[in-house]
């Protein structure tokens, strides 16, 4: 008799387990071997139905949202962990019109711990991979909330310099340092182009956060140091280099294109450069 009345309370308890592990990217999503698509960001100057639009033109199959974006033309609502119930249903079921699947936000601060909630909570409503930040100060609230959502949490970085020792994230010795302790869920976003702003070689940079690497952003600069952003291959990154130190660490990450350049028509640039990954099939 207690056998029985207890069925239903473990159906219950399987149930809520299952509902708390997040799904992996679907494998069928996979183009070439690589997860890709654009970030958002790279569309700034449309609406986030518009960058979904974008992205699929460009032959990505995927989108990373950012903080800010407007919802639509002619709407009054931002992209955010802010947004209402209403508006995400919207997003979600944009993207899903679209063929176009949402796998990462950011990047997005956090002030506090219940910031920190409020975004994972909201990023797995999404039905997200990760999300990205800078706020590493909140690195055990990332941590645990990692661990309670089943979500990844992705450090960036944008560039910098020993000159400005008050932004630190830059360095990917500073990143590995914060997360090699920590949960296998925790890692860090390569932004390619930012190493190149701080004058530091990428390749070398995936090097040291070996197996800690949760997403990439990529882009290619014309220089080193503040310089113009370029298609991949026509740079100083070496992103040929970058993708097969990718393959040697067994990456299965997503890669967001970031094409921070030619603001109102850059869908020719984003497409070459989700082409030239693809010609380094895994």
């Amino acid at each position: 008799m207690k056998f029985t009345l207890c069925l239903p309370l473990l159906a219950v308890a399987l149930a809520t387990n299952l509902n708390v592990n997040a799904d992996p990217i679907p494998d069928s999503l996979h183009q070439n071997g690589w997860f890709i698509g654009a970030q958002a960001y790279t569309f700034k100057e449309f609406s986030a139905f518009e960058a979904i639009a974008k992205t699929k033109e460009a032959g990505g199959n995927m989108i990373e949202f950012y903080p800010g974006q407007t919802l639509k033309p002619g709407s009054t609502d931002k992209v955010s962990h802010n947004m209402s119930e209403a508006a995400m249903a919207e997003l979600k079921a944009e993207c899903a019109r679209q063929g176009v699947r949402p796998v990462n936000y950011g990047v997005v601060g956090a002030k506090d711990a219940e910031e920190v909630h409020a975004i994972m909570s909201w990023a797995k409503k999404m039905e997200l991979y990760s999300v990205c930040t800078e706020s590493t100060e909140q690195i055990a609230a990332w941590e645990a909330n990692a661990k309670e959502f089943d979500l990844k949490v992705a450090f960036h970085e944008h560039g910098g310099s020993m000159s400005n020792p008050s932004y630190k994230v830059w360095n990917p010795l500073y990143i590995l340092g914060v997360v090699e302790s920590r949960d296998h869920r925790v890692g860090a976003c390569a932004d390619l182009g930012h190493w190149c702003t701080s004058n530091l070689k990428p390749v070398e940079c995936l090097r040291i956060l070996n197996g800690r690497i949760i997403s990439v952003h990529l882009k290619d600069k014309a220089t080193y140091g503040n310089a113009p952003v370029v298609v991949a291959g026509q740079g100083v990154v070496d992103v040929a280099a970058c993708l097969e130190e990718l393959k040697k660490q067994k990456f299965d990450g997503h890669i967001s294109i970031e094409h921070e350049n030619d603001w109102k028509d850059s869908v020719p640039q984003v497409r070459a450069d989700i082409d030239f990954v693809k010609a380094h099939a895994k």
